[in-house]
């Protein structure tokens, strides 16, 4: 019997560097029918696309996003069928999968409430910032459990939701930081600052072990990792702050921190949105 010649295209995506991006490109090819199979190496930000005919809609499509997209190469892939490669992962992977995606949402989730209450309680942005992030983290978390069997539509509709959800609390931050800048504010509490975000670089470190635990390598379980590592340096980023501002005796650290942390949600929710179009 003849097998079907399909084609394995290879492009290198500079801006491919958190979820959003990932979950962009693939909700922007997921309605081109010549596309069978993707596959995502986000260390080296390479993409490679498992097709039918010529790879120029393709292209095309990945340049209208903006991520700085460079062809690599394509070759001929007459092995088997890549739309079958989806299957080769069977449903126990599947649902140990979905557990772990479930146990870092609980925490992220969890440490949202805990930082939003303490961060207004201790008058901390950097408390308060780094609590949208950690929302920011669940919500991609829940977009990861939908990459595993949902459908493109409802993808899209949590994408959306997300990223205007986001955008409304990052700017809010901002504006709020702006506010506590030019205006006098009471003092935060650096204690209660590097206590609470003490405990969530823990649950965060927590969060990253168990993702690592994964056997997994696809592209989603990549950007939750590469998502948690970046909330790792915040958490430090907040702790330091802490310790200026019970060193210099200034609220300044507490804003710089709420203001980069804020800054960082808006541009997570710009390019969720960009993926919701």
């Amino acid at each position: 019997m003849k097998k079907e010649t399909f084609y394995k295209t290879i492009f290198h995506v500079k801006e491919m560097d958190c979820p959003s991006e990932e979950q962009m490109i693939r909700m922007k090819l997921a309605d081109l029918t010549s596309v069978k199979n993707l596959s995502f190496d986000l260390a080296k930000r390479m993409l490679t696309v498992f097709h039918e005919g010529d790879y120029g809609d393709i292209e095309r499509s990945l340049d209208s996003l903006s991520l700085g997209t460079k062809f690599v190469e394509t070759s001929a892939y007459v092995e088997k069928n890549p739309e079958n490669q989806k299957n080769q992962k069977n449903q126990a992977d599947d649902q140990a999968d979905r557990k772990m995606l479930w146990q870092v949402f609980v925490i992220n989730f969890s440490f949202f409430l805990i930082e939003a209450f303490t961060g207004l309680v201790a008058n901390s942005m950097g408390l308060v910032a780094d609590s949208v992030d950690m929302l920011a983290d669940a919500l991609v978390y829940a977009m990861s459990l939908y990459a595993i069997s949902g459908t493109i539509l409802v993808k899209k509709k949590i994408a959306r939701f997300s990223g205007l959800f986001q955008a409304i609390l990052g700017i809010g931050g901002f504006f709020e930081v702006v506010r506590r800048f030019i205006s006098s504010e009471s003092f935060p509490e650096p204690v209660t600052m590097m206590v609470v975000s003490f405990f969530a670089l823990v649950a965060n470190t927590v969060s990253l072990v168990i993702l690592k635990k994964s056997k997994n390598d696809e592209a989603h379980i990549q950007a939750s990792q590469v998502f948690t590592s970046n909330d790792v340096i915040a958490n430090i980023g907040v702790i330091v702050a802490g310790a200026l501002v019970f060193t210099w005796n200034s609220h300044l650290p507490d804003l710089v921190v709420g203001l980069f942390v804020f800054v960082y949600v808006l541009r997570g929710a710009w390019r969720i949105l960009k993926l919701a179009k």
